[in-house]
């Protein structure tokens, strides 16, 4: 079946233009999803609304201004970020239940692991306590600013000034 085909079937709203959008593009889509979004019943459900939304919104499709993928690719893309940043989520990640904190060790000693290959936690240690925090939040939590000043409880300019101390103290060991 042809993207204009698809497209005239999703015009009549016909449930088989539906059905076949989503045996092509799902798999895909929820690797983006995934990628962001660790949680699978989270992707899941964040793939749902994708499709929610692709179906409700098909209307707005151009395809003079690009490709359908694409612009499913922008939905998904912004779909997922809208989540991430949503209280409930950010909540969710604050209360998750004993389980996951196993596979939360694991990831996190791999991780640190590659560190320890590059050699980039030894420059770290040299750093002022303070800016092994930041850095920390910031860097390897994937916290923004804001978040960070709500965490350490000091102010975001503040934050924002650390962090490129630190950076520069950082770059400032590894010429060395």
């Amino acid at each position: 079946m042809t993207q204009e085909e698809v497209l005239m079937l999703i015009e009549k709203k016909d449930g088989k233009a539906y059905t076949y959008l989503y045996n092509m593009y799902s798999k895909s889509l929820f690797a983006v999803i995934s990628n962001l979004i660790k949680n699978r019943e989270e992707a899941e459900d964040v793939l749902q609304d994708v499709f929610v939304k692709i179906w409700k919104n098909i209307d707005s499709f151009d395809s003079e201004k690009g490709r359908l993928y694409t612009w499913m690719l922008n939905i998904t893309r912004n779909t997922t970020i809208d989540k991430m940043r949503s209280k409930g989520y950010n909540k969710s990640l604050k209360n998750q239940e004993l389980d996951n904190f196993v596979g939360i060790i694991d990831n996190e000693n791999k991780f640190i692991n590659k560190i320890d290959v590059i050699g980039v936690s030894e420059f770290i240690k040299k750093l002022k306590p303070k800016c092994i925090q930041i850095i920390d939040l910031l860097f390897f939590k994937g916290y923004t600013q804001a978040e960070t000043s709500e965490e350490l409880e000091i102010p975001l300019g503040t934050v924002k000034t650390l962090n490129r101390t630190c950076i520069n103290d950082l770059r400032t060991y590894l010429k060395v």
